[in-house]
């Protein structure tokens, strides 16, 4: 019986089912977005790959802190709040949307998105979400898939110190390029 345990708990802990935690994994993508400095970076592949300018809440609390999960994404949002449809140029979501589960939402509510906008980018305006130039949110939207962390934090800690400590960069990254 304590043989079969052993065997049932192995197969459990490597289980691609199994809960791996609240963290990313190194080399999963990850989102940060930084209020501080009003930016988000993708970080994949064990690396940050991107930062881009964002703009976020009016105030330091309508931008939801903590680490959440990406669990909605639409091309051309429709914006509920004033039935404006998706594509119009009124439309204050822009041409995408990445929602994340923030205040324990169902990723309809916060997210990162467009803006019909852009010159309130880098600024803090929006009712809560994370706005981007459309062409950035659309050259992200295809890397950030459903299932994705995002940290929401407001700090003066780089995104690498950020990305190994959540675990989306290992240490192992720390020594590029190779110095002798």
């Amino acid at each position: 019986m304590l043989k079969m345990l052993s065997i049932l708990a192995l197969s459990f802990s490597f289980s691609p089912i199994w809960p791996i935690g609240p963290n990313p994994l190194p080399g999963d993508p990850f989102v940060i977005i930084n209020k501080q400095t009003n930016e988000l970076a993708l970080v994949d592949e064990n690396r940050v790959q991107t930062v881009i300018s964002a703009a976020t809440g009016k105030t330091a609390d309508l931008t939801p802190e903590g680490l959440f999960t990406v669990t909605v994404k639409a091309k051309e949002p429709y914006y509920r709040r004033k039935n404006i449809p998706g594509g119009s140029p009124e439309n204050p979501l822009g041409t995408r949307w990445i929602g994340f589960d923030a205040e324990e939402t169902d990723g309809r509510i916060y997210g990162i998105h467009g803006t019909n906008e852009p010159g309130s980018i880098g600024k803090y305006v929006s009712s809560g979400c994370v706005r981007m130039q459309n062409e950035a949110i659309e050259s992200l939207f295809e890397l950030i898939p459903i299932g994705t962390k995002v940290l929401v934090v407001s700090t003066g800690q780089s995104f690498e110190e950020l990305g190994k400590e959540y675990g989306a960069i290992s240490e192992l990254n720390t020594v590029w390029p190779y110095k002798q």
